[in-house]
């Protein structure tokens, strides 16, 4: 019994009478029909709206992202099912894994890239906010939100899952209930994936409706809120496209329609380069899989005309050894069309390429096929035609036969190759095979204002490379002109092209509160725990900590260039310094980063680590009674890792800051430098305490914290120190000048400072002023 297929709308199973006959590809024989019975679109876009959206809405979308990866997975456990229906379709199993495999990896990647980089709520803040106005008061930002509408999508024949899924997925995570159109030719396979996402119950009711059959008056029926997507011809899509109430209400419209891809080898490959025979099996590929059924498939091959030869040589070697029949069979490499129709359309179309070109492979009598019953079939021979006067012809750059069928054309010269290649009027995608990265960086350029992709192949890409034919999650696909203008993928892009985006202005504070994302002049919360001590749930957005201060000294410069090797000049020549814009000498911005993370770290065990355990999407607290993870990812932790500390736009008179080596002249009280962990400032202060007897005062202070200065530097990192446990405090310029002297020898010797450093340090501690000494000379 034949069975027949169903529409899934309005939350129920609708449709029994048999109507259109579907046939397999492989044999001809009926094996389903469409059902008869007309659908109600009112209530297909009602449910949609009133059912799907408020469900869709109650989650976030780090949730939807969720459910994305655990439908995957559900699929993914139950692909053979889908993968013995595909064979209906006349595809090999290499076929199938694209469509089946491929779609469902398209949801695992935009499961991944949501859990990564979207927020746990249903704004996406597109940042940085910036201010408006002088006092800081008034600041703008722009925010991505669910449309609230539905999505449309209206798929080709070819890939009856991929190309529903690879829509679905981004709309899904947008928060758009969808309703699917596949092409009934292979709207069986489209079936089976409904009902088997249906049946996993992982999805909120009205997210995904199913039309078998005719749109009808489904288009008349949405609003400026909704959003169609079609793959197919570009007749199909211009006719869409004009739809009155889309044109009305300003629906957005995007479309992948026919493409006339290139696949170009450049001037300086010859057939004696790995490149040639990448460039040849690369072509042979892309007629071949899918039986040349891709809106990727190499329709145009471009080739040197001093080399057509050696490539066609090369292509008929190849192509001869393709083997045609059932996909079953062993060894069988290419599988029918996906129906006889399509199989009448590749014919018409390769007669109008076949006027005033040659035939250089296929045409009548060269298919021979394998497998029982398969005459009846929708099977055509690879066929390679080729066009000595490509820019006079303009059948090979208009008529694409959807088949495995391919024209080379040669050409004199790259500007030449490129003008060809644009003679397609825009395609999704073209390949470039070179081993010149001159010629790659020329010509890419160039092609790249007509195509949606360029694929740039050479001996060392091949390793890797995903083909000319695979569109992939993280990048665009879709393409200019003739090839419709749309974008689809393209990793979260794709997502916000389902999003709407708003400018939104207002105080920090009030952005803030919008945005789930903490406005530099906002509203701030300090508190008496240290944010590294609170759990997820007690972190809000705009908890701030405000840290105890931390004056750079002069040890600070030499002890961070002495472990980073960085001796630049601006920190370390105070001489050269003068003649920059900052007139002295600066810290090492990397040492200030360090300093910073320092101050408001907190040392002491039970506190959660941040940046390292910390993940987008997963974070890790690490609290007191052990390790606890929390999902979904907070709106207010960065992607960096970890809350941001609040960092006032202006400090306040007395109040703790990062300040840089040369800002202003140090003048200190002799109040010792606190060390965050108590042994170590214990053993500094016994190696920096002056002898007995030593002087007393103001003096001695300010000596015994240079001493500590020094000892940091010195005993610490570079194993020596001009402060010793006995040193006794020395007020004469002098006698401190010849103490960094020693201690910079010290360092240089150890660390290796560059040729004639030391005579300059030298020569500059020479002058050091009264009352220098104490605060370090002119460390360099």
């Amino acid at each position: 019994m034949v069975h027949t297929l169903q529409s899934f709308i309005g939350g129920r199973w609708q449709g029994k009478e048999a109507a259109t006959a579907l046939h397999s590809a492989l044999d001809n024989r009926v094996i389903y029909h469409t059902h008869a019975e007309k659908l109600d679109f009112a209530e297909a876009v009602h449910y949609g709206r009133k059912t799907g959206i408020p469900a869709l809405m109650k989650l976030d979308f780090q949730t939807r992202a969720q459910r994305l990866k655990a439908l995957a997975m559900y699929l993914m456990e139950r692909k053979e099912e889908l993968y013995a229906i595909s064979h209906l379709t006349g595809a090999t199993r290499p076929d199938s894994w694209v469509d089946v495999e491929g779609g469902i990896g398209t949801l695992f990647a935009y499961a991944s890239m949501g859990s990564r980089e979207l927020p746990s709520s249903n704004v996406l803040h597109e940042g940085p906010a910036m201010a408006l106005g002088k006092r800081g008061g008034f600041s703008g930002t722009h925010i991505l939100v669910p449309r609230g509408g539905i999505a449309v999508h209206i798929n080709a024949f070819n890939f009856p899952i991929w190309g529903l899924l690879e829509k679905f997925a981004p709309s899904f995570l947008a928060a758009m209930p969808c309703i699917g159109k596949p092409a009934s030719a292979t709207s069986y396979l489209t079936e089976a994936l409904i009902r088997m996402i249906n049946d996993s119950g992982l999805l909120p009711e009205g997210s995904l409706q199913l039309v078998i059959g005719s749109t009808g008056d489904l288009l008349d029926r949405l609003g400026g809120a909704d959003m169609v997507t079609f793959t197919g011809s570009a007749d199909t899509a211009a006719k869409l496209r004009s739809n009155r109430n889309l044109i009305a209400n300003s629906v957005p419209f995007t479309a992948e329609a026919d493409s006339l891809n290139c696949a170009i080898l450049a001037p300086d490959v010859t057939p004696d380069d790995p490149e040639f025979d990448l460039f040849v099996k690369e072509v042979q590929r892309e007629m071949t899989t899918k039986a040349g059924q891709k809106c990727t498939a190499v329709r145009r091959i471009i080739v040197p005309r001093q080399h057509a030869d050696a490539v066609a040589e090369k292509l008929r070697e190849r192509l001869a050894k393709v083997v045609v029949g059932d996909p079953s069979v062993e060894g069988v490499r290419m599988g029918a069309l996906a129906s006889k129709d399509q199989q009448r359309d590749v014919a018409e179309r390769v007669a109008q390429l076949a006027q005033g070109n040659e035939i250089l492979f296929g045409g009548a009598g060269a298919l021979k096929l394998v497998g029982e019953g398969v005459e009846n079939g929708a099977f055509f021979s690879p066929t390679l035609l080729l066009c000595r006067n490509a820019l006079n012809n303009d059948a090979v750059h208009d008529v694409e036969a959807f088949g495995p069928v391919s024209t080379m054309m040669t050409y004199d010269s790259i500007d030449e190759a490129l003008e060809l290649a644009a003679r397609g009027k825009g395609s999704l995608v073209s390949t470039l095979v070179t081993k010149d990265p001159a010629t790659a960086a020329y010509a890419v350029p160039i092609a790249a204002a007509s195509h949606g992709r360029v694929h740039v192949l050479d001996r060392e890409a091949s390793v890797d490379s995903t083909g000319h034919g695979s569109p992939l999650p993280q990048l665009k696909h879709g393409g200019p002109g003739r090839a419709g203008g749309g974008e689809e993928l393209g990793g979260i892009r794709a997502v916000r092209h389902f999003l709407q985006r708003a400018a939104v202005q207002g105080s920090p504070t009030m952005l803030t509160a919008i945005t789930g994302e903490y406005v530099r002049g906002g509203a701030v919360k300090e508190g008496d725990i240290h944010p590294f001590r609170k759990t997820f749930e007690d972190l809000a957005i705009g908890d701030s900590l405000l840290t105890h201060r931390r004056t750079v000294s002069e040890a600070d410069i030499v002890n961070f260039g002495g472990i980073s090797g960085d001796y630049f000049y601006m920190h370390f020549d105070e001489i050269a310094a003068k003649d920059t814009q900052f007139g002295k000498r600066i810290a090492h911005g990397y040492f200030v980063l360090s300093a910073a993370a320092g101050l408001f770290v907190s040392p002491a065990p039970g506190a959660w680590s941040g940046a390292g355990q910390l993940r987008p999407g997963q974070p890790a607290l690490h609290h007191p009674g052990g390790n606890r993870r929390h999902h979904p990812r907070p709106p207010d932790l960065q992607a960096q890792g970890r809350p941001q500390p609040h960092r006032r736009q202006r400090p306040r008179p007395g109040r703790g800051r990062v300040g840089r080596a040369g800002d202003q002249p140090e003048r200190r009280t002799g109040r010792q430098l606190r060390h965050p962990y108590p042994g170590v400032q214990a053993s500094l202060n016994a190696q920096c305490q002056p002898a007995s007897g030593a002087a007393s005062g103001s003096a001695c202070s300010q000596e015994q914290e240079h001493c500590e200065q020094i000892g940091r530097v010195f005993s610490v990192v570079a194993g020596k120190c001009a402060c010793r446990q006995n040193h006794s405090c020395r007020r004469d310029c002098r006698q401190g000048a010849a103490s960094c002297e020693i201690g910079q020898a010290s360092f240089a010797q150890l660390v290796g400072a560059p040729d004639g450093q030391r005579e300059r340090n030298q020569a500059a501690d020479e002058g050091c002023k009264p009352g220098e000494a104490e605060h370090g000379c002119n460390f360099r």
